[in-house]
C-alpha cells in the first residue's frame, strides 16, 4: 500500500476536538479553559510503525524504550518483511500532542511481541482509545491487538501504515480482512507525516467520544423507564 520504510476505560465523554469544551463561555468570566488530557493506546503488530508515528506527532521529545534486536530475538521475532528493522520497544513509547487549546492526548506507544504483553493491562488503564496499525503485507500482525481491545471494549480505529512495497487496499477491504466490528473506523496514513497522524488521533477522539457517550446513555436509559 503506500509511501514509507519503518509499528476499558475512558471517560463517558468527550468534547469535539475541533470545537470548544463550551463554545458559549466566556474564558474571561471564568478563568482560562480547564486543561483535558486524554490517554491514547498506539498498537500493532513489531515493526508496523508504533514508535514512528509517536515521534512524528509528539510536540515533545519522545520518551523511547528501543533495544537493539540481539540473536536470541530471532527465535521470537518475525522481521519478515521488516528485514531492515534492527530495534524493537521493551515498554513502552511515550509523547504527547496538543489537538486545541485545552485538549492534549498522552500518547503511549505498546511493545509489539508477545513476550511483553503483560505491560499491555497496565498501559491500557484509563485510556480513552486505541490506534492500530496495520501493515498489509503483515496483516495477521494486528490479530491480536484488535481482538485485544474488541474484548476490553476499549474503542479503537485501525490505522493502515501505507509502505511503499506494500498492495494498495481501500479501507472496506481491510475491515472484511479484519473481520472489524461494525462502525469501526479505517483510514490510511503515513506514520511518518504529522499531520497524517494527527488525523488519525482527531478521528479517535471523534469515535471515541461517541461511543462512551452512546454507552453512558445506555446505562441512563433503563434507570429513565424504572422511574
Amino acid at each position: 500500500m503506500g509511501q514509507h520504510h519503518d509499528g476499558t476505560g475512558g471517560r463517558a465523554s468527550v468534547p469535539d476536538p475541533e470545537t470548544d469544551l463550551d463554545p458559549g463561555a466566556d474564558p474571561e468570566a471564568d478563568g482560562e479553559l480547564a486543561a483535558l488530557a486524554l490517554k491514547i493506546l498506539v498498537a500493532g503488530g513489531f515493526g508496523v510503525g508504533k514508535t514512528t508515528l509517536v515521534g512524528a506527532v509528539s510536540e515533545i521529545r519522545p520518551l523511547r524504550t528501543e533495544e537493539l534486536l540481539s540473536e536470541a530475538g530471532e527465535l521470537v521475532d518475525d522481521t519478515g518483511g521488516v528485514a531492515q528493522k534492527t530495534t524493537t520497544t521493551v515498554a513502552m513509547d511515550f509523547g504527547r500532542i496538543t489537538i486545541r487549546s485545552g485538549l492534549s492526548l498522552y500518547l503511549f506507544g505498546t511493545p509489539g511481541q508477545d513476550r511483553f504483553w503483560f505491560l499491555w493491562d497496565e498501559l491500557s488503564q484509563g485510556a480513552l482509545g486505541a490506534v492500530v496499525l496495520a501493515d498489509t503485507r503483515r496483516l495477521e500482525d494486528c490479530f491480536p491487538a484488535v481482538d485485544y481491545f474488541e474484548h476490553r471494549r476499549i474503542p479503537f480505529v485501525v490505522a493502515v501504515n501505507c509502505f511503499t512495497e506494500a498492495r494498495r487496499y481501500g479501507s472496506h477491504e481491510v475491515a472484511r480482512a479484519l473481520d472489524l466490528e461494525s462502525g469501526t473506523p479505517v483510514v490510511l496514513c503515513d506514520a511518518r507525516d504529522k499531520d497524517s497522524g494527527k488525523e488519525v488521533l482527531i478521528r479517535l477522539v471523534e469515535y471515541a467520544g461517541r461511543v462512551h457517550t452512546a454507552r453512558l446513555l445506555d446505562s441512563v436509559e433503563p434507570q429513565a423507564d424504572s422511574v
